[in-house]
């Protein structure tokens, strides 16, 4: 018994080394800098000031507002994981179906998710260019309206990371939704049929409630994931333009630590992006009931 304890103890200690490397000591230290005045000037000699950072955060005026950029995070974080995931049940709803050709389909949507994001960040850009972006050479050429400066207006350029988010985004949830919906046992579809049941009963007496503890944790990822995507908005709207108006804050908190230089100021940024998401993720699984069985 204790040479079993004390090989399980070596297998654990590489693992929890590892994880106190990369995890645990950075999160104290950027704990740590955001109650102190690191800056470009201060990186070897910074003191700690307590909540003026903080403080800074949510009464100082800068440039773009910390607030302003808060609520466009709020509205790029909803408007991606709402289309995520409708777009991506809907299609496993319809791949679930016995439908010729639906293993080439799979593959076909699922290549979103598989390409790296800064490749298809990059490409995206290219299709948005004004003069010779494939999208606007399709817009002007079949719907008959004029070229759209995509990159230029704010908010142009802000509802161009959002579809390339959305591009990106919607497999993910299609392949987790075609994994519960293939657990559904059939039997509960044959009784509704033979209760004479539509197929919006179906849906939302069957299918709905039982995928429901699949879906839930998978939403709770794509927020946090969503809401600390850097790549899609830095890469796009090329790194906030135009004139920082396209931020969300992590890239608000990237800009700040490694133009600016501000690296405490980006820290405690960093820790008001923690303790969201955190509260919204204890508070989205509670409310949702997430942990309770369907049925």
């Amino acid at each position: 018994m204790v040479r079993n304890k004390l090989f399980i103890s070596l297998l654990v200690i590489p693992s929890f080394v590892i994880l106190a490397a990369v995890v645990f000591y950075p999160f104290v230290y950027n704990v740590v800098i955001s109650f102190a005045n690191m800056n470009l000037y201060k990186i070897h000699d910074w003191n700690l000031i307590g909540f003026k950072q903080y403080i800074k955060i949510f009464t100082e005026p800068s440039q773009p507002d910390f607030y302003s950029v808060l609520f466009k995070t709020v509205i790029w974080t909803f408007t991606n994981v709402f289309f995520h995931v409708v777009i991506g049940v809907s299609l496993a709803l319809m791949l679930n179906q016995n439908l010729k050709g639906r293993s080439l389909f799979r593959t076909l949507l699922i290549l979103p998710w598989a390409i790296p994001q800064y490749i298809v960040a990059l490409t995206f850009r290219g299709m948005f260019n004004y003069e010779y972006g494939a999208i606007n050479l399709m817009i002007t050429k079949y719907l008959n309206v004029p070229a759209v400066e995509w990159l230029k207006d704010p908010v142009n350029a802000f509802v161009a990371c959002i579809i390339t988010n959305v591009w990106l985004g919607f497999p993910f949830m299609m392949v987790i939704a075609l994994g519960a919906l293939q657990s559904i046992p059939q039997e509960l579809y044959e009784a509704a049929d033979m209760d004479g049941a539509k197929w919006y009963h179906k849906l939302r007496t069957i299918t709905l409630p039982l995928i429901r503890p699949v879906m839930i944790p998978a939403i709770t990822l794509g927020v946090i994931w969503t809401f600390n995507n850097l790549n899609i908005v830095w890469l796009v709207s090329n790194m906030g333009e135009p004139s920082d108006t396209t931020h969300i804050l992590v890239s608000y908190v990237y800009k700040s630590a490694f133009n600016y230089y501000s690296f405490s100021y980006a820290a405690a940024i960093s820790m008001v992006i923690f303790v969201i998401l955190l509260t919204f993720s204890l508070m989205f699984m509670k409310s949702s009931r997430a942990t309770e069985p369907a049925y």
